[in-house]
């Protein structure tokens, strides 16, 4: 079983499982090209990719966008996150995939008004990660031509080779939790969700 590897290893199979799936590594070169500062693929394409794989799917199944991530605090203006929007669209035209950029600099100026909690400022991308609704989904990666993927995985990838979702209640309210889960549920039914651990929190 994968997640009783070491880390090491399942590392080593996670880059395996994530490379079959073309339309994620086409999109991880691509978005390469763009020099965004501390970028990571990130969110739904990685550990649903490895869901897809684990469960005899297609490995870009059921997997809706490919997001990216960036942090940039020199301009905290929508105009300056838009230009990079807006050059993404032609460095991923022609792709069959939803290809979306933003700046997690800027994440807290909407985040209270989206979600009904508010955010502090965030300090890198690694920081906006860390604060998904579920442990499980914590994950980051980027690759540099010719050097090793760097992976962000701040809890392991034991839950996601294992399809357990697990509540990460530091930021996002309990109905985003729900709401996700409830969805990826109903796409990957061998998923195991936990349970919030307070049901009246938020």
């Amino acid at each position: 079983m994968i997640a009783r590897l070491p880390l090491s290893e399942q590392l080593v199979e996670f880059r395996r499982v994530l490379s079959q799936n073309e339309t994620l590594i086409e999109v991880l070169s691509r978005v390469e090209s763009m020099r965004l500062p501390n970028w990571y693929l990130t969110a739904g394409c990685l550990f649903q990719t490895v869901w897809n794989v684990q469960t005899g799917r297609e490995p870009s199944a059921g997997i809706i966008d490919y997001d990216v991530f960036y942090f940039d605090d020199r301009d905290l203006s929508w105009d300056a996150e838009n230009l990079a929007i807006e050059a993404a669209t032609k460095v991923f035209e022609g792709m069959d995939a939803e290809v979306e950029i933003r700046n997690e600099a800027r994440v807290h100026l909407w985040y209270e008004e989206k979600f009904g909690v508010p955010l502090a400022p965030l300090e890198s991308t690694e920081a906006a990660i860390d604060n998904f609704a579920s442990t499980t989904c914590c994950l980051g990666i980027r690759g540099v031509e010719g050097q090793p993927w760097r992976i962000y995985a701040p809890h392991g990838l034991s839950d996601v080779f294992n399809l357990v979702i697990r509540p990460n209640p530091v930021l996002a309210p309990h109905a985003v939790y729900q709401a996700k889960t409830a969805r990826w549920k109903q796409q990957w039914p061998e998923l195991e969700v936990m349970p919030w651990p307070c049901p009246d929190a938020r």
